[in-house]
């Protein structure tokens, strides 16, 4: 469909569209009309339907997957991945959320955890198998008879695959042999980098960069007084907080503010399908933050790697949280002297309890969304090398409370696109003005950050018998 043209409805729709005007407040009039709209390829309509609807029922599944798919029709990968963050994760979401999202990871060219996605979904639902998927993985389409599914692995053939790597919440798969593994790489995936990122770079959250100030850098930075004390460089800590908040742009500027290597492990460096192979992974990955010493060794989406092994289905998962534990205690004393373990969560509940004990992830920081003054200088930051007018960021980031900067981005990329239409009928480039920001920004919202903080909300006023989550109450009592 051309862009900027009108859409010209066929009756069915017109009249569906007027029903819906006539009833907004109906969910399934709308939901129905987004469903048709998406189905005869009016991409931006079956968006605003979605949207509306969502308004309406922020936790319908149905109406999410329906915008989601109008997203990634359109080739808005960020935004249908952050419309999926609240729903992936929650136990047991919808296998079909799961192929959704190995769609948009495909279109951002994250194969690592596009498999892991799809995998995890066709383990629970076989039925929700998406055939272009499986060829953009390089994977045959699964389905309920095929070999490669869990419930039918041979194991008669060395390295026969045990199918998807399935986390807490996968069905269990059939009993049959321990798969062999093909000879490990030494830390494939696992790259060291310098990171010229500092915490000059981090704008506001002056209580967190404290934290890690004090727990990482100092002992590095000064280790004579805390020799004194008995205190060794090393340790971990672990990030916490709503989707797009930042927490792997303070893991950079950690490793930047000590000069420090940096080795940012994603899913896709460590888990695998063979039997064994995902330990392994996770020892050379540590080998090679010991050899790069002092070293940040940051792991992202780390309730994936250390679930709870009460939750976990299949003795692989335990074993790979076993393995990270041994990791993380080192062979000796010294073993990890000058590795300063970082890892960043959306969900610190469903992480094993194993690894908040002295000596690994001791140090839960919370890293809340940007306040006032954060999100005018991430506005600032995101729209530097774009021609403006005088801007008032102040203003628009009053406009865009419990924003992150996922968010911010979101807005000033819908305002981009209204000035480059703009620009095109003008032949020249139009300033973007702080009026185009302030639109923006209403028709945006912070669906991520509100469901996180509902489910912060309820392990904070009922499951915080250990304390652990004092940190949220005076956001929850104050702000949510």
């Amino acid at each position: 469909m051309t862009e900027g043209i009108v859409p010209v409805l066929d009756a069915g729709l017109q009249a569906l569209r007027e029903a819906a005007r006539l009833s907004p407040d109906n969910l399934p009039l709308r939901r129905h009309l987004g469903e048709q709209l998406l189905a005869k390829g009016y991409l931006a309509e079956a968006e605003a339907e979605f949207r509306a609807a969502l308004v309406l029922a922020p936790r319908d599944l149905d109406v999410t997957a329906g915008l989601v798919d109008a997203f990634i029709r359109q080739s808005a990968y960020g935004e249908a991945l952050a419309a999926l963050e609240p729903v992936l994760a929650t136990p047991g979401y919808p296998p079909r959320m799961g192929v959704l999202a190995a769609r948009a990871l495909l279109g951002e060219g994250d194969l690592g955890r596009a498999a892991y996605r799809y995998y995890e979904a066709i383990s629970r639902d076989p039925s929700v198998a998406d055939p272009e998927v499986a060829t953009a993985l390089t994977i045959p389409a699964a389905g309920p008879a095929h070999p490669a599914h869990p419930a039918n692995a041979t194991s008669s053939a060395p390295g026969a695959p045990l199918g998807p790597v399935a986390g807490p919440d996968a069905a269990p798969a059939a009993p049959h042999a321990p798969a062999a593994a093909p000879a490990p790489a030494e830390a494939d995936g696992a790259e060291v980098e310098r990171s010229r990122t500092t915490f000059a770079d981090v704008a506001g959250m002056d209580a967190v960069k404290e934290s890690l100030r004090v727990k990482l850098l100092l002992p590095l930075q000064q280790p004579e007084l805390f020799a004194a004390y008995g205190k060794r460089a090393g340790g971990g800590v672990l990030l916490y907080g709503p989707p797009g908040a930042g927490k792997t742009h303070l893991a950079r500027a950690a490793a930047g503010e000590l000069g420090a290597a940096f080795v940012s492990v994603g899913l896709a460096d460590i888990l695998d399908m063979y039997i064994g192979s995902s330990e392994r992974n996770l020892r050379a990955t540590f080998d090679l933050a010991r050899r790069n010493r002092p070293c940040v060794l940051f792991f992202d989406e780390v309730d994936a790697l250390a679930a709870r092994r009460s939750d976990a289905r299949h003795t692989h998962n335990r074993q790979i949280v076993n393995q990270f534990l041994a990791e993380l205690d080192g062979v000796d004393a010294d073993a990890n002297e000058g590795v300063l373990v970082l890892a960043a969560t959306n969900a610190p509940w469903y992480i094993d309890v194993a690894f908040r004990r002295p000596g690994r992830f001791d140090q839960l920081v919370f890293v809340p969304p940007p306040d006032l003054s954060a999100r005018a200088a991430i506005l600032r930051i995101l729209c530097r090398d774009k021609p403006l007018a005088e801007m008032d960021f102040e203003a628009v980031a009053r406009a865009t409370e419990h924003m992150v900067g996922a968010d911010l981005k979101g807005v000033v990329d819908r305002a981009v696109e209204v000035k480059l239409h703009e620009s095109i009928r003008a032949g020249r480039p139009v300033p973007m003005t702080t009026m185009d920001l302030l639109a923006a920004a209403k028709a945006a919202r912070p669906t991520a950050v509100r469901e996180w903080m509902a489910t912060a909300r309820n392990y904070v006023l009922h499951s915080n018998e250990s304390g652990a989550w004092d940190d949220l109450l005076p956001w929850i009592k104050g702000k949510w």
